[in-house]
């Protein structure tokens, strides 16, 4: 017996579903479209499903979870007086209907937020193209497509800790796309690329190492052994982890995440590392110490100075209204060579975590690297480099960065 081909189609797709590499190579694409790029929340949401159904862990996806995991909301917190998650998860929901209804997106992986879940299904392009109408990009409450016929299959991935697996699939994901524009085809090295050489062109798996806000602490929830679990991370934090991940992508270069009271100095060793945070990162801190460029903390005044000058300049956050709302941030990037782990090293690290984004976007906007660069000499790739910037913040979200100062030697 003959069969459509749309029922051929169905029948070859359940028995192939999509590979995990398959559907973060979409969700890449995903977050790279304008639909998502400018905002915060809906990449975070996007990213945050894709991965924990990944993980298999989809049974977790309730709005409670999503909201302390992926957004820092307090575990106790009224979903009815702060409905962050099911205000943006409709948004998503409208925002990947308009990116497939596109047809310059026919052919490819289908990610799919339906009504009434948070659990993301992966889809066969052809499907979609024949379930979704026209009246379904302006209603929030149309279904994609027939449940009974769609059924989506996950392929699982093995979890061996629960919050650095948590956080490197997580952060792998989010925003990876913000940078997935910048990647080159091979020919001449860019100022991005050499400057990120260090760390991709290693044969060693490269450790990203964040530090742990105290906020992010559930004291309730604790591992076997006692020791409080951590399931919440700063969205600067996600965001900066993001956009240094995305360097490895063409360079399938391993590596994994922790937390900075996880890792010690003998695992340092073992390969390039990535700094995440000041404050809330012991390894920054210490790392820092000897730099011209550091963080101290002067009668509970957190500074980044410049410990080269003769009256040693420093800079410290500006408030428009005394320590609730923030007017400027101060943050050091860095592209070093340790000498006491003997590991190249790139630090991004503001006072506080609008800082932290700050330095970020240095390192993954090709105009503000190039501003950065413009201040070292010419031979800056065979020398240490560290970097002072400045970022105004808007309520609550930093601003494009400015390069203060620069030192390498």
């Amino acid at each position: 017996m003959l069969q459509s081909p749309q029922t051929e189609n169905e029948a070859n797709w359940a028995k192939s579903p999509p590979s995990v590499a398959a559907v973060r190579e979409q969700l890449k694409r995903l977050l790279a479209h304008p639909l998502f790029t400018n905002s915060k929340r809906y990449p975070v949401l996007l990213a945050y499903t894709v991965e924990k159904t990944l993980l298999g862990h989809a049974h977790e996806l309730k709005e409670r979870t999503i909201g302390v995991e992926a957004f820092g909301r307090e575990p106790s917190y009224d979903v009815n007086l702060d409905p962050v998650v099911r205000t943006t998860a409709a948004e998503v929901r409208k925002r990947l209907i308009q990116y497939y209804y596109n047809t310059d997106h026919t052919g490819e992986l289908v990610i799919e937020l339906l009504v009434g879940s948070y659990v993301p299904i992966f889809r066969d392009p052809v499907i979609l193209k024949t379930a979704l109408l026209p009246e379904a990009v302006n209603s929030e409450n149309s279904d994609i497509a027939s449940q009974d016929s769609l059924d989506s299959e996950i392929v699982p991935v093995k979890n061996s800790h629960p919050w650095t697996l948590f956080a490197a699939c997580l952060l792998i994901a989010l925003l990876v796309g913000f940078g997935a524009g910048r990647i080159r085809l091979p020919g001449r090295p860019t100022n991005m690329e050499r400057f990120w050489e260090p760390i991709t062109a290693t044969s060693s798996r490269v450790t990203y190492c964040l530090g742990q806000p105290v906020d992010a602490v559930d004291r309730n929830r604790t591992t076997p052994n006692g020791m409080p679990l951590y399931g919440s991370l700063h969205v600067s934090d996600v965001i900066t982890l993001a956009r240094s991940v995305v360097p490895l992508v063409p360079k399938n270069g391993a590596f994994r995440v922790v937390s900075d009271s996880d890792i010690g100095f003998t695992q340092l060793r073992e390969g390039p590392f990535v700094l995440i945070g000041a404050f809330d990162n012991v390894w920054t801190m210490r790392i820092t110490q000897d730099l011209p460029f550091g963080f101290e903390v002067d009668s509970q005044v957190r500074k980044v100075v410049d410990r080269k000058s003769a009256q040693k300049r420093f800079w410290t956050l500006e408030w428009q209204v005394p320590y609730t709302k923030l007017a400027k941030d101060y943050a050091i990037v860095a592209r070093i060579h340790d000498n006491v782990t003997g590991q190249p090293v790139i630090i991004l690290a503001g006072i506080l975590g609008e800082g932290t984004e700050a330095a970020s976007e240095v390192v993954s906007n090709p105009t503000y690297l190039n501003a950065m660069l413009e201040k070292a000499p010419k031979n800056w790739t065979e020398l240490n480099l560290e970097a002072v910037i400045e970022t105004n913040v808007v309520d609550d979200h930093a601003g494009p960065p400015t390069v203060l100062a620069v030192e390498t030697w």
